[in-house]
C-alpha cells in the first residue's frame, strides 16, 4: 500500500494542474451533495427559523459546488490563494509553538516545519496566480508521496520488529 501511495504521489506531482482540477471537481461535487443533504435536513426542521437557516446554508454549499464545477480553473486559482495563506498562517503558528516549547528536545523540528511551511506559503502567494498551475497539485502530490514513504518505513519497522520477536526453533 505504501508503494502504491508513493507512486500515486509522484503521479500527482508530475501532473500538478490535472491534480488541482481533479481536486476542484471532487470538492465541487462534495459541496453539491452536502447542499442536497442540507435541503433534506431543512425539511425535517421543527421551526421556521431553523428551516430557513438550513435552506440558506444548503444553498450556499450547492452554489459553491456548482461554481467549482462550472469554473474549475478559476476555482483552482481561488483554492491556491487560500492554500498559500493557510500555509503561511500554519507556519507562523508552528514557529510560535516551537519558540514556546524551546527547551524541549526536538523543538528544532517544529521550528523547521514552521519555517518551511511559511516559506512554501509565501512562494505560492508571491507567484499567484501563476502558482495556480503547479501549487495545488505539487503540494497535494508531495503530501501523498510523504504518506506513502512513511507507510513504507513504518511497515518495514513493524516487519523488522516482528522478526526479532518471533521465537526461532532449532
Amino acid at each position: 500500500m505504501g508503494v502504491v501511495t508513493a507512486a500515486l504521489g509522484i503521479l500527482l506531482i508530475v501532473y500538478p494542474l490535472a491534480t488541482g482540477l481533479l481536486t476542484t471537481v471532487f470538492l465541487g461535487t462534495t459541496l453539491i451533495v452536502v447542499g442536497v443533504l442540507g435541503v433534506l435536513l431543512a425539511l425535517s426542521s421543527h421551526t421556521v427559523g431553523s428551516f430557513f437557516g438550513h435552506i440558506l446554508l444548503a444553498a450556499l454549499y450547492g452554489l459553491a459546488g456548482i461554481v467549482f464545477l462550472v469554473f474549475p480553473l478559476q476555482s483552482v486559482a481561488s483554492l491556491t490563494l487560500v492554500l498559500g495563506a493557510m500555509l503561511v498562517v500554519r507556519g507562523i503558528f508552528a514557529i510560535v509553538t516551537a519558540m514556546r516549547v524551546r527547551p524541549v528536545e526536538g523543538w528544532g523540528w517544529l521550528l523547521t516545519d514552521g519555517l518551511f511551511g511559511a516559506a512554501a506559503g509565501m512562494l505560492v502567494l508571491v507567484n499567484w496566480p501563476a502558482s495556480t498551475v503547479w501549487a495545488m497539485g505539487t503540494l497535494v502530490g508531495a503530501s501523498v508521496l510523504v504518506t506513502g514513504i512513511s507507510r513504507i518505513v513504518v511497515a518495514s519497522r513493524i516487519h523488522g520488529g516482528v522478526d526479532r520477536l518471533t521465537p526461532r526453533t532449532a
